[in-house]
């Protein structure tokens, strides 16, 4: 019983980290994603630089903004000769049709739609643009993903409490006979208790260590093989560091070994 008790926590608990590191991977990939994103703010033509400077100004002062940035058309076009490298001969071109406009990053993404709702309501401001269908679905993304993450986490934790204890239960019930002689004899509910909630303790403590155990060494062996066969995919993102993860998965082990034998143990005396 023993046996079956640490093997379906370590089980339990490696899905658990499994999923967690999976769930940070997309939630530091998206984060890292956003993080990036800058408001383009297009000027209308004509405006004074006395009311361009009062729009950087109030950009400036507005705290959720982390900087910002006045690019004039002239620097906007070397900018887009340096990124278009010679594909498109933009020698041919008589005037330069792009705007003035400021590059405005935000502290974090989630205040990017309505910081960019505001710019756009700024005298002056003909266009903003911050690539609105990515980042909303990007943001929509993370945070389902951090929902359907607690919901998983919450599932898995409710699966291995239950196991440990009917483990427990069983455990108790082998020994009913000392339980009932202790009893007698005048041991107290918690001098009974006591021998049960370190058993499920230690079951739950044993069997999250192998687990961490596990997902260490299939970290170790898929995690250079993932970035190899997705270029695309930087290493820092994938190498989401497992060290975080483990105090956690060694905490819900115990906590899971002891909660559900405290509750399985308590019980049976109260029967």
């Amino acid at each position: 019983m023993q046996a079956t008790a640490i093997g379906t926590v370590t089980v339990t608990i490696v899905l658990l980290g499994a999923f967690l590191y999976a769930r940070a991977v997309l939630v530091h990939f998206g984060a890292d994603v956003l993080n990036q994103i800058e408001i383009s703010a297009y000027l209308q033509d004509g405006t004074s630089p006395a009311r361009t400077e009062a729009m950087r100004a109030a950009l400036a002062r507005d705290p959720r903004v982390l900087s910002v940035q006045y690019v004039p058309k002239k620097e906007g076009l070397q900018q887009l000769r340096r990124r278009l490298k010679g594909e498109i001969d933009t020698s041919i071109l008589t005037e330069n049709p792009l705007p003035n406009m400021f590059r405005v990053r935000v502290r974090t993404p989630e205040l990017v739609p309505a910081v960019a709702a505001e710019i756009r309501k700024m005298p002056g401001v003909q266009y903003v643009n911050y690539g609105q269908d990515v980042v909303g679905k990007l943001l929509q993304l993370v945070a389902v993903a951090r929902r359907v993450g607690i919901a998983v986490i919450a599932l898995f934790i409710l699966v291995a409490g239950i196991i440990i204890s009917n483990t427990i239960r069983l455990t108790v019930f082998a020994r009913r006979r000392e339980i009932a002689i202790m009893q007698l004899v005048g041991a107290t509910n918690a001098y009974i208790r006591m021998p049960f909630i370190c058993e499920g303790l230690l079951d739950g403590l044993l069997g999250a260590s192998l687990a961490v155990a596990a997902l260490e060494v299939g970290r170790a062996s898929l995690v250079p093989r993932l970035v190899a066969a997705l270029p695309f995919v930087a290493s820092n993102v994938v190498n989401v560091n497992l060290g975080s993860l483990v105090p956690q998965l060694l905490l819900v082990g115990a906590a899971v070994g002891l909660i559900a034998s405290w509750i399985s143990v308590g019980r049976f005396l109260r029967t």
